[in-house]
């Protein structure tokens, strides 16, 4: 039997995929078996007998918001790791820390990054973590849409990568399909070349995408040049990623030269900006957005993981992107509100190769859709409902929240998860998580 929804008498944010975006008032949006069917003025559309209702008075249905890079069970470290450098971050508080992660904590984390998540109206993410089946199963127990890397580094083994790799083709496709993976090398400063080549065959016969860190700042794009003479996007180019297709994280130290590279393959590429966690880093300098965007190359806004982001706010991330670059470009013009919106929606989508399924609320694409609510004094009066959605709107601004169609928060509850039972259970085992008296790492941050 056929599922059908009907949200009622809201307004619809509109995503083109260049230009402005605008706000249309009194809409319907007829959602069939997860897909949207019909959208257009109230009361004018096909029968919505039988339908389940949801009553979008008041509110702005926005497109699902896409967390284009994140580690979620990193929830677990929420503020361990403060006021210390990027080298000591890595080295002496959250690698140390992760030697403590049984599978178990993982899942759980995993489950608490997805409840905050769909709390804020973010409806699909791309994680890069280790035990990527627990990262699934919380994703498809909570309703979220996920695209999972099963992290890997070349200090584990040849093996170790094929088993990564057959991790990733057994999630591939599962949730009813809401579960993507990809593969997750970490760097190519912790991932050898021959590594690097071996994912991007793997990648080309599974059909999936590479999720790797790279050109993460300028240092490590310089170390790179002086080691071995060229960049970590064109170790990228030269083993192959590009061309099977990769989302980068960060993306901070992509040079001028790496650009041609990047537009090269800019129909399977993306990269991932994050900005609160280089302003924490003190990282130097931004994503080139302006310049990947002319390259015409995906861009989506992340968060990284919350032991540096702190939380797993897109709209956090996506409102810090447009400050960050219009101080960047020295140009306050640059980086409008459509822009911004785009990147979080549509932009994030893309990143993900997910760009014709998601990140618009338009007929024949799943029905990811977000209720919001700007009615509250930080955000009247309301002169423009893009700059309210960009500036003003916050997490807790989110009432209602679909995923393929089915409602998995409403009126701010989330209905899929137990949290205060999971609260306690993290709880208990936080000791155990934050002891780094055992003195090992999982790895050691040296680019």
């Amino acid at each position: 039997m056929m599922r059908r929804l009907i949200v009622t008498s809201c307004s619809v944010l509109v995503v083109p995929e260049r230009g402005l975006c605008r706000v249309e008032a009194d809409q319907d949006i007829l959602v069939e078996d997860g897909v949207i069917a019909w959208l257009g003025p109230a009361g004018s559309g096909p029968d919505p007998a039988g339908a389940e209702t949801v009553d979008g008075t008041g509110m702005v249905a926005v497109p699902g918001l896409v967390n284009a890079h994140t580690h979620g069970p990193m929830v677990l470290m929420r503020g361990a790791a403060e006021d210390v450098s990027v080298e000591a971050w890595f080295n002496e508080r959250v690698w140390p820390m992760e030697v403590n992660l049984t599978p178990d904590d993982v899942g759980l984390g995993a489950e608490l990054a997805c409840a905050e998540m769909l709390l804020s109206g973010v409806t699909a993410f791309a994680d890069h973590y280790f035990h990527a089946e627990r990262i699934a199963q919380a994703a498809v127990r909570t309703g979220i849409r996920a695209d999972i890397a099963p992290t890997y580094f070349s200090s584990r083994g040849r093996a170790a990568l094929e088993e990564s790799a057959a991790t990733a083709a057994a999630l591939h496709g599962t949730g009813g399909g809401r579960i993507t993976a990809s593969l997750g090398p970490h760097a190519p400063y912790t991932v050898d070349d021959a590594d690097l080549t071996r994912v991007a065959e793997l990648a080309r016969e599974m059909g999936v995408r590479v999720h790797i860190h790279a050109a993460e700042h300028l240092e490590q794009t310089e170390s790179s040049l002086a080691r071995r003479g060229v960049t970590p996007i064109g170790v990228l180019e030269q083993t192959g990623v590009l061309d099977a297709g990769a989302l980068i994280a960060h993306g901070c130290g992509i040079t001028a030269a790496d650009l041609p590279l990047l537009e090269a393959h800019r129909d399977r590429t993306g990269v991932a900006c994050c900005p609160k966690v280089y302003l924490k880093h003190a990282l130097n300098p931004l994503t080139p957005v302006r310049s990947l965007l002319e390259a015409g190359v995906a861009v989506g806004a992340g968060t990284d993981g919350a032991a540096g982001h702190n939380t797993l706010d897109v709209w956090e991330a996506m409102r810090l992107i447009a400050l960050t670059q219009k101080q960047a470009e020295r140009d306050a013009t640059w980086m409008t509100v459509s822009d911004t919106l785009r990147l979080a929606t549509h932009g994030g989508a893309r990143a993900l190769g997910l760009g014709d399924r998601i990140g618009a609320l338009e007929p024949g694409r799943a029905a990811d859709i977000v209720l919001v609510d700007l009615g509250g004094p930080h955000c009247r009066p309301v002169h423009d409902p893009l700059a309210a959605l960009v500036y003003s709107a916050r997490a807790s601004d989110v009432r209602t929240v679909l995923v393929d169609g089915r409602v998995v928060v409403r009126d701010g509850r989330l209905l899929t998860v137990d949290l205060p039972g999971l609260l306690a259970e993290i709880e208990a085992r936080v000791p155990a998580l934050l002891d780094t008296s055992h003195g090992t790492a999982v790895q050691h941050y040296a680019p």
